[in-house]
């Protein structure tokens, strides 16, 4: 059995909704397990945001996905990052958690291991590309095998519309309020992204 791990991070459920379309696309190959964990929230952050209907929502959304740990990394095969655009990068919470896997950099554990990235936006200009770009650094840190989304399967990606999809990850534009929900097209080409994690692990790891 091969096996498929979506960390990922979400505060408005953006992510969350693109991770869950990630995982119907690994789903889609024969003999892969899938499993779903969400980044752990800083307590800072639940002060700061609580009482805010959107947040208080989408987090009451994701209280029963599992928290994710070093162990599940370890456990898998093929890892597929949700991680949201803070200023260009990673959130402070994805970054966290992987500065914590030194043990697992440091014994190679990592290493072989495929992987790619789901992020999202405030706009179409807000660094959706600059977040895969540079996720894609302490992944390869890891020894990870990056995989991205090329045009040849995703000709949505040939468009002027202000929807997501780049040839280094599958995205989405939330919108400067966070009102903007995924486009159909960002999920099929986030699910083509699952299943092309989950065929790449299969014939390494299968």
């Amino acid at each position: 059995m091969t096996k498929v791990l979506i960390p990922y991070y979400s505060t408005f459920g953006h992510i969350y909704t693109m991770v869950k379309a990630a995982a119907e696309g690994a789903a889609q190959v024969d003999g892969v397990e899938v499993k779903i964990v969400r980044i752990e929230e800083f307590d800072a952050v639940k002060a700061a945001m609580s009482g805010q209907d959107a947040y208080d929502q989408a987090q009451e959304m994701q209280k029963d996905v599992p928290t994710a740990t070093h162990e599940d990394l370890k456990w898998a095969d093929g890892i597929l990052w949700g991680i949201p655009t803070r200023y260009g990068t990673m959130p402070a919470q994805m970054k966290q958690f992987l500065d914590s896997a030194g043990s697992l950099w440091m014994n190679g554990e990592l290493e072989g291991k495929v992987t790619g990235v789901v992020t999202s936006t405030g706009s179409i200009h807000g660094g959706q590309e600059t977040t895969a770009l540079t996720t894609f650094v302490p992944l390869m840190h890891f020894g990870m095998i990056y995989v991205g989304l090329p045009y040849g399967e995703n000709p949505e990606q040939l468009t002027t519309d202000g929807i997501g999809g780049s040839p280094y990850a599958a995205s989405t534009v939330a919108g400067p309020d966070g009102s903007s929900q995924p486009d159909e097209r960002d999920l099929t080409m986030t699910r083509r992204l699952g299943k092309r994690i989950a065929e790449t692990a299969k014939k390494l790891h299968g």
